[in-house]
Order: structure tokens, then C-alpha cells, then sequence
């Protein structure tokens, strides 16, 4: 579809669909804007009649934007939003309507509870949850409705959302982090807030195509599928030109993104043909998990308009690499410091090492909980291959922190010049070169002034990362500070301290190649964990020291924690259950009865030469016919077993670690032989008699 960009009006564009500071600096009188602005920044309780001035404002400039509607917009436990909307019509006494909007319905919100995953916390008959304003997060426009962001609990106060655990994971780690800035003199800061940058991965496919393949609709990843000629080998697709449909489309998509606020900055082709990548500026870690939400939705619904199907699942395709979701994580004050910055001399920085020492220990002692983190039916295709971390979590720091950590330790001192590159090449600049390499293969990388963690599949949420890295970077901050408030000599109890965090963790820290079968096997010297699917994550969720790390910072009560497992593993066995029946009725109802056609019309052109030219051996046809025929009867066979297995699942899908194991232990092998087979088939079957459009149409036809 054609397409203008409106070049030179970005400016103008940015947040024009966002009750952003701006427009409430604008339509708030002053004391209205600074009650809500000292609710947003101190966490002060908002006035009722405050609320009711902000919400008549949202409900004017929402009107003069064209919307009728207004939604309590909320993160539930199924991994994408929900909305429920009402219009702002209200009757009058003479038969007619008017506009309104209170602040009681700005504040609170009375959605469904019961139909939401709850992990047991909520029965069908127990309905009422409430939703609440988050004042935080800036509401916007979609579809002509004004969105509320919200958070989503139950009747009884029960957390049934991503982000009522992640604010108080942020308030956590404010609170440690100020105690220890408070060690180091600093009297200004008043908040301390972790920022994230989500890169977000993604596949385009053309929308026919893509229609024609119910593996793809039902599932978002293709069950079956023989290799291409043709993938990612050349690596001519990874930054390469990008094509006019793809294009046109990244530049609606950047738009529609600007339009809300969403600080789209990065668009390239990815590794694999037909994959990209976004990358946003930072922001405040609540905001950049809405907007990551925001953004999933928009380039679903972008891609539509130009013919085209966004697929976001962690493995689409078979053979290239899958998608994933970088989570770029740091941590800032509110004077503007970034606390993980090392500065020109980081072996002098006492209060970086420290806040990096507490990352250190916390991603040691809780690595389990950041593989939960990242653990889905999905990311268990994509991760351990040799295109994203392997399950082993491992930190990498470079060679220059290594070396002054090793220096530290050793009681010696560091000395480093900043270096510069020559490229050798007359006209080119000298560059100033980093103090440490990048390494792809790390799931936990420091990259310069943030930490990145690459686990993260690109469907998910990045709520539950980010809840993770605040809490247990918070606990050791924690313990830091209650040891170093009762030091009688600070710098000489700080030294040690940080000695000792490394002598004990350094384990965790590792900068070679973690694709190797080395590396597995040093992983395990070392003690630390390999849990190589969902299956084996998720019940490390509710260890003792876990429940213990969230009770203490309080999170999540312990029948929270039971509840999100649960749903967790529930979620996992439902995928691979549809995932099986997709499979069932693709192998039943169109792979073979396409190729049974093609083995009739193969036999009958040896009857037909047979009569032609008697005792001519048809050598060809018959060795063809034999093979598609043995692997028609292997697909059969086995798929009846997995009818079977999709059968007794039903039997004990009440029990999600019963059912999850069964489904991993039991199905899934079965369901990889039925795709082996299949692939085979697909190879060897003629192109008009196979049911599906095959991974070079798919990959190479946008």
C-alpha cells in the first residue's frame, strides 16, 4: 500500500495522542497539577477532588480528540492486556445526555475477575476485581477510547496483574538504593528508578500466506516445515537494505508509535530472512513495560494494513533463529545519575563497584528466579541455540571490570589508558576504543552503563524480568546497607565488603563462549544451575529463600507466588495441548490426504507406462512411491499415539505439574518425530499436491 511519511513533523507528532505532562500542564489549574504531579513522583495519596478535576480534563481533551469511550487498560495474567469500555454518556432528566467523567471512575474500575488466570485465587462464583488509576503511567487515546493505564487486583486484594508487582519491585530498590547513597553522602536524591530499553524482535509474513497455514494462526509458530534452500547463511539479510514493503511498513509503524509517546528509535533487518528489530530510548521501567504492550499491539495491527502478519512468537520458523527481547536495564536517580555508569575511572568509583557488586550476588544467588523469568513453552524453542543465551545463566562484565576486580581482590592496584583504534585506512578518524568487548552469547551482559538480558522471548512481557532484577538486586542492596550503616570505618568496610562479594561470586561471572559444550560442562564445576526448559524452571519458583526474597520485600505473598507458578505451567501445558491438536488435524485432515493423492497419481503413471511398454520397471516412481509411502505409515502411527496422549492429558490437565511434565516428557517428543517425518514428506511431495506454502515462500515472498 502506498504510504507518506510526514517527514519534518516528527516533533509536532510525538505523544499528539498522550495526556502526557505537557497537555496536563496546560488543562490542570496550578494546584491541581502540582497535587497530581506529587502523587506521581512521591507516591502521595491523591484527593478525591483532585481527581475529579484531572478526570474532567482527561474527559474534555479525550472528547476533542474524537472519543466516546473510556477503558480501565490493565496487564492480567495472560501475557497481553485487557479493556473494558464505557462512554462517557450520562442521562438527563429531559430525555437527553451529557458528557461526563468522575474521578471516582478515573480512580476505580470493576472488571470481571473470575475469567482472568488467578492460579486458584479466585473461583468462577467469586467475580469482583477492582482496577486502579495508575497516575504514573499517562493515559492516551486508541480507537477513539481514552485508555486509563491501571493495576488489577481481586476482591479480597489479591494481586492478579504484571503491574502491581513491578511498581512495588521499583519501590523496593529505591528504598535500598537511597540507603546506600545516603553511605555516600548523597543528601539529594529522593528517588532512585530502574530504566529499561525493550528491543523487540519480530517476523513479517504476507497475510495470504500466513492464512493458508493454521499452524501459524492457531499457534503464531509453524509445527511443520522443511528447510529452504536458502536461510540465513550468506548473513546477507543482518543490516541489509531494507525491502520497500517492509519499509513503508517501519515507517507507519515508527509513526504510530511516536503518536503514543513510544520512543521508537532503532529499526534494522535482523539475522534471519524476514525477521527485524525495534529498539526504544530508555524510560522509567513501568512506562517502558506499557509501551513494550502498546507496541506489541501496534505492529500487529500496522502489519495488517500493508497485507502483511507481525509474528512475535520465540521460534516461527525452524532452521533460522528465533526472536527475542532484549531488556536493557540500569539503574538512574532523580537528579539525573546513572548508578551503574563506571565513569572515566571505575577502578575509583567505590560506589559503582558496590552497586555492581550487588548485581553480581544478586544474579548468583537468584539465578534460578531469572530463567523463570524468561521460561515459556516458546523461548524453551530458542533458548540454548546458537542464536540466543543458553538456559545457563552466567554474567559478563569485559576485561577491564574482570581485571579490576581480580586487582581488587589482590589487594593491588589498576591503572588503564582509554585506548584508540587505527583502522589503517587514509581519511579515516582515529575512534576511541571501548574498555571491553560485546558478547552476544551472555544472557546477563554489562554493556557499557546498563546491564542486558537477552533471555527475554519476544512475546513476553517484560514485567516479570524486571520484577525479578528489582527485587533481588533490592535484597542485596539491602544487605549492604545494614552491614555498611554499622561500620566503624565506612571505606575500609566498603573494600571488604566488595572483596568478598566477588571472592564468593565470582562464579557467576563469565566472558568466553557461552554456546560451547565447554561451557556447559565448566557451568556445572562451578554449581551453577542448568534448568533447560519451562518444566524444570518453574517449580524453583516457590523455594523457600524465594518465597522468603519477595515476602521480605513485600511483592508477593506466598499464595501469590503459588498462584503465578501455576499459571505459569497452566499456560505452558494449554500451548503444547493446542499445539498438538493443530498438529492432529493438519496431519489428519490435510498432509495426508495431499500426499495419499500424489502416491494414487504416481501409481497410476506406472500402470499407465506399464501398459504402454510392458515389464518397464519404473524405477523412479516406485523407489518415490516406497519412500512417501513408508513415511506416510511412520506420520500415521505416530500420530495416533499423540491422539492417544492428547487424550490422557485431558485426564489430568487439573494438575499443572502432573501436566506440564506430561506434556514435555510425553508429547512433545512425539509431536518432533510427526514434524520429522512430515518435513521428509514435504520434501519429496510435488508442489501441487502439498497442502501449505512452504518456509521459502514464507520467508522470501514479503
Amino acid at each position: 500500500m502506498a504510504y507518506t511519511a510526514l517527514s519534518g513533523k516528527v516533533p509536532e507528532l510525538f505523544g499528539t495522542n498522550v495526556f502526557n505532562d505537557d497537555i496536563m500542564q496546560q488543562r490542570l489549574p496550578k494546584d491541581v497539577y502540582r497535587a497530581l504531579r506529587n502523587t506521581i513522583d512521591s507516591g502521595k495519596e491523591l484527593d478525591i477532588s483532585v481527581a475529579n478535576a484531572v478526570a474532567n480534563a482527561m474527559k474534555d481533551w479525550a472528547i476533542e480528540k474524537g472519543a466516546t469511550h473510556y477503558t480501565h487498560w490493565f496487564q492480567p495474567m495472560t501475557g497481553v492486556t485487557a479493556e473494558k469500555h464505557d462512554s462517557f454518556i450520562s442521562p438527563t432528566a429531559d430525555g437527553r445526555i451529557i458528557m461526563e467523567f468522575s474521578g471516582k471512575e478515573l480512580i476505580k474500575g470493576e472488571p470481571d475477575a473470575s475469567s482472568f488466570p488467578s492460579g486458584g485465587l479466585r473461583a468462577t462464583f467469586e467475580a469482583r476485581g477492582y482496577t486502579a488509576w495508575d497516575p504514573t503511567s499517562y493515559a492516551f487515546i486508541k480507537d477513539d477510547s481514552l485508555y486509563i493505564p491501571t493495576a488489577f487486583c481481586s476482591y479480597g486484594g489479591e494481586v492478579l496483574d504484571k503491574k502491581t508487582p513491578l511498581i512495588r519491585s521499583m519501590d523496593a530498590i529505591s528504598v535500598q538504593a537511597l540507603r546506600v547513597l545516603r553511605l555516600f553522602g548523597d543528601t539529594t536524591t529522593r528517588k532512585v528508578t530502574t530504566t529499561v530499553g525493550a528491543e523487540q524482535e519480530y517476523f513479517l509474513v504476507d497475510e495470504e500466506l500466513f492464512n493458508k497455514r493454521e499452524d501459524l494462526l492457531f499457534c503464531g509458530r509453524t509445527l511443520f516445515g522443511a528447510k529452504a534452500p536458502k536461510g540465513q547463511e550468506m548473513d546477507d539479510h543482518y543490516f541489509g537494505a531494507i525491502k520497500p514493503r517492509v519499509s513503508a511498513y517501519m515507517k507507519e509503524l515508527d509513526e504510530e508509535l511516536w503518536k503514543y509517546g513510544i520512543l521508537a528509535k532503532t529499526k534494522h533487518n535482523e539475522a534471519a530472512p524476514a525477521q527485524h528489530e525495534m529498539a526504544p530510548i530508555f524510560t522509567t521501567t513501568n512506562i517502558a513495560t506499557d509501551h513494550n504492550q502498546l507496541t506489541m499491539e501496534i505492529m500487529k495491527n500496522v502489519a495488517r494494513k500493508h497485507g502483511l502478519v507481525c509474528l512475535l512468537h520465540e521460534k516461527p520458523f525452524a532452521y533460522v533463529n528465533g526472536s527475542g527481547k532484549h531488556n536493557n536495564w540500569a539503574l538512574s536517580t532523580d537528579t539525573g545519575k546513572n548508578l551503574l555508569n563506571p565513569g572515566k575511572n571505575p577502578c575509583d568509583n567505590a560506589q559503582f563497584l558496590l552497586f555492581l557488586a550487588a548485581v553480581i550476588k544478586g544474579v548468583d544467588e537468584y539465578q534460578d528466579l531469572l530463567r523463570i523469568s524468561a521460561s515459556s513453552a516458546g523461548n524453551d524453542h530458542r533458548l540454548g541455540s546458537s542464536e540466543a543465551p543458553p538456559a545457563i545463566i552466567s554474567m559478563y562484565l569485559g576485561d577491564e571490570l574482570e581485571a579490576i576486580l581480580e586487582a581488587l581482590d589482590k589487594h593491588e592496584s589498576y591503572t588503564a589508558e582509554p585506548g584508540t583504534m587505527d583502522i589503517g585506512a587514509k581519511g579515516l578518524p582515529y575512534l576511541p576504543k571501548d574498555t571491553s568487548d560485546r558478547n552476544r552469547t551472555s544472557p546477563f551482559a554489562f554493556t557499557g552503563n546498563k546491564f542486558e538480558f537477552r533471555m527475554v522471548g519476544s512475546s513476553m512481557s517484560i514485567a516479570c524480568p524486571n520484577i525479578m532484577l528489582n527485587t533481588i538486586v533490592a535484597e542485596e542492596l539491602k544487605q549492604f546497607a545494614d552491614e555498611l550503616e554499622q561500620a566503624e570505618d565506612f571505606s575500609l568496610s566498603l573494600r571488604k565488603l566488595i572483596r568478598r562479594v566477588y571472592r564468593e561470586h565470582r562464579q557467576i561471572i563469565f566472558n568466553g563462549d557461552g554456546y560451547s559444550d565447554e561451557w556447559v560442562v565448566e557451568a556445572e564445576r562451578r554449581g551453577l544451575h542448568n534448568l533447560r526448559n519451562t518444566v524444570e524452571a518453574l517449580p524453583h519458583y516457590c523455594d523457600e529463600k524465594n518465597l522468603k526474597l519477595f515476602a521480605d520485600h513485600k511483592i508477593y505473598t506466598e499464595v501469590e507466588m503459588n498462584s503465578r507458578r501455576d499459571i505459569l505451567l497452566e499456560e505452558y501445558e494449554k500451548t503444547i495441548n493446542i499445539e498438538a491438536l493443530t498438529m492432529i488435524k493438519m496431519v489428519k485432515r490435510d498432509i495426508i490426504p495431499n500426499v495419499s493423492a500424489y502416491i494414487n497419481k504416481l501409481s497410476e503413471s506406472v500402470l499407465s507406462r506399464r501398459q504402454i511398454i510392458r515389464d518397464i520397471p519404473c524405477t523412479t516412481e516406485t523407489e518415490l512411491i516406497n519412500k512417501l509411502s513408508g513415511l506416510l505409515d511412520a506420520v500415521y502411527a505416530e500420530t495416533e499415539k499423540l491422539i492417544a496422549l492428547a487424550s490422557k492429558y485431558d485426564e489430568i490437565k487439573g494438575n499443572v505439574l502432573e501436566g506440564s511434565k506430561f506434556c514435555s516428557g510425553e508429547i512433545i517428543p512425539v509431536m518432533e518425530k510427526i514434524r520429522k517425518n512430515v518435513d521428509a514428506l514435504e520434501e519429496s511431495t510435488a508442489n501441487e499436491f502439498w497442502p501449505y506454502p512452504s518456509y521459502a515462500d514464507l520467508l522470501f515472498k514479503v
